[in-house]
């Protein structure tokens, strides 16, 4: 793990710690020389929906494959440290941060320059939709020196190396810019792999890239196949045809060797988000009635066994900090009869889990007077209609903590008026105030009191019911040394991952 240089501002320290850390099975890299592994074949679960692009859900997939990277990354305690940034200090209380850049090469070779890198952050500023990572944020950057970045908010910004941290604000050559906004990743990032081959939204394939700044990855590539189905991927990993498989459902956890299943505590949780914007659940009172019919417990213990646990609000216990700090929910409406209002509640199966909660929360809902008809697809698939609202509620897989690592910038993107990934649709001059008062506040622990409160704000609009905190199982062969085990979930292998 990289930490960050005694120098750097303890403004920087504003993430949780997360219970565990960044865990690498098996790992004894002691052993083995650089470069001396062969190549990884992964299953992922979620194809890419937007042609790669980093400024989506896709960015996930570059960072998770080890393709890309920006200024600054999360350590295990969930603090900014160095990427391509060297290091960093705040200017102008806040407003402004000046980056150090490191000596890095991109992967098309040519340099990491301070031009290059402020080119590709106005590229993401200015990206339609925004990056959900820069949502209500007015960023500028500028070169001031050939290995010097000036980034600048239109107002204070306390978190903003966090910030940086999100998959999608990486660096990518200035080749990779088309004039129509497009990014093409292909050999124009600075990560450890590079892509090399794109097979459509099922395959990729990457080779190391010998001129990674942190030094020559132990596997020699990677042979990466996107399967949705969870039931496909866990039988990969069985019959050998792959080596790592992510996201396993719990119902083929017991069919595996038990040397094979690694788990981990993640910031993710499963919640209904219910449309406020049009439909019957416009209506407060009906929001209300359906959180008062869900049983949190029957799906924690029936759909997710030992891989989950009752929600109790948007913080999950990997949060260590959250349970302390929990307020009741403020200003909830009392439940109406639903008088079998029809409903269409969306999913979908790309994790496994997510369609039987559905069907579990069509039954109690139905119990409770709702009509109720279920829409499952991939996640590649429903994404353009969930965000267009077509669906009266959605039954959604989130990490609280995946945009940035900080519990503020989550609930802006998700819970606000002008939020990119608000699938509730919530509109709402409170919470947005709150939400705000939260994004203001620089000390830690101030911050993290801001933030319940605007949590307790968006659970009395009951636009979103949290349903369970989950763990996530990773399917590991026993051959292979140095996976990651990422709480944040945006990284899956690295520069020691090997078999």
């Amino acid at each position: 793990m990289r930490s960050p240089r005694p120098r750097l501002p303890a403004a920087l320290l504003l993430a949780p710690l997360l219970a565990g850390c960044f865990s690498s099975p098996q790992d004894d890299s002691s052993s083995h020389s650089p470069g001396s592994g062969g190549r990884l074949r992964v299953a992922l679960a979620f194809p890419p929906a937007e042609h790669y692009s980093p400024y989506g859900q896709d960015a996930l997939v570059l960072t998770r494959l080890g393709v890309a990277e920006g200024l600054t990354r999360l350590d295990a305690n969930g603090t900014a440290a160095p990427a391509l940034a060297e290091s960093w200090r705040g200017e102008r209380g806040g407003r402004s941060w000046v980056f150090t850049l490191r000596d890095a090469t991109f992967q098309d070779g040519t340099d990491v320059t301070a031009e290059a890198v402020a080119a590709a952050l106005t590229h993401a500023a200015s990206a339609e939709p925004a990056p959900a990572a820069l949502s209500g944020v007015e960023l500028t950057a500028r070169a001031v020196g050939d290995d010097r970045i000036k980034v600048t908010t239109a107002t204070a910004d306390p978190v903003l190396p966090q910030r940086l941290t999100s998959p999608g604000l990486t660096v990518f050559s200035p080749k990779a810019y088309g004039r129509s906004g497009t990014v093409n990743p292909v050999g124009t990032a600075t990560g450890p792999f590079r892509l090399t081959r794109i097979t459509g939204d099922t395959a990729a394939s990457l080779d190391r890239f010998d001129g990674y700044w942190g030094g020559r990855a132990q596997a020699s590539g990677i042979d990466a196949r996107f399967v949705s189905d969870g039931t496909a991927r866990a039988n990969a990993l069985r019959t050998g045809e792959v080596d790592i498989a992510e996201a396993l459902p719990v119902s083929q956890v017991s069919r595996l060797e038990k040397a094979t299943v690694h788990q981990n505590n993640t910031a993710r949780n499963t919640s209904l988000y219910l449309n406020t914007r049009a439909g019957v659940f416009s209506e407060a009172g009906l929001r209300a009635a359906a959180r008062e019919a869900i049983d949190t417990s029957a799906l924690a213990e029936g759909v997710f066994e030992a891989y989950a646990e009752p929600a109790r609000g948007l913080y999950g216990p990997a949060l260590t900090w959250a349970s302390g700090k929990r307020t009741e929910p403020t200003g909830r409406s009392r439940a109406t009869d639903p008088k079998g209002r029809r409903i269409t509640i969306a999913t979908y199966d790309d994790r496994p889990e997510l369609p039987e909660t559905a069907q579990v929360l069509q039954q109690q809902l139905e119990e409770a007077g709702f009509t109720v008809k279920l829409e499952v697809r991939t996640y590649a698939r429903l994404e353009s209609d969930l965000l267009a609202g077509k669906f009266d509620a959605a039954v959604a897989s989130r990490n609280m903590m995946l945009d940035t690592g900080d519990p503020v910038t989550v609930l802006a993107g998700d819970h606000t008026c002008d939020g990119s990934y608000n699938l509730s649709f919530l509109c709402d001059k409170n919470v947005d105030a709150t939400v705000a008062a939260a994004g203001a506040a620089a000390d830690p622990g101030k911050r993290q009191d801001a933030a319940m409160k605007a949590e307790a704000a968006i659970l009395g609009t009951d636009a979103v019911i949290p349903l369970v905190h989950l763990k996530v199982a990773t399917g590991i062969d026993t051959s292979v040394k140095g996976a990651v085990l990422d709480p944040y979930e945006r990284e899956f292998v690295g520069t020691g991952t090997r078999r």
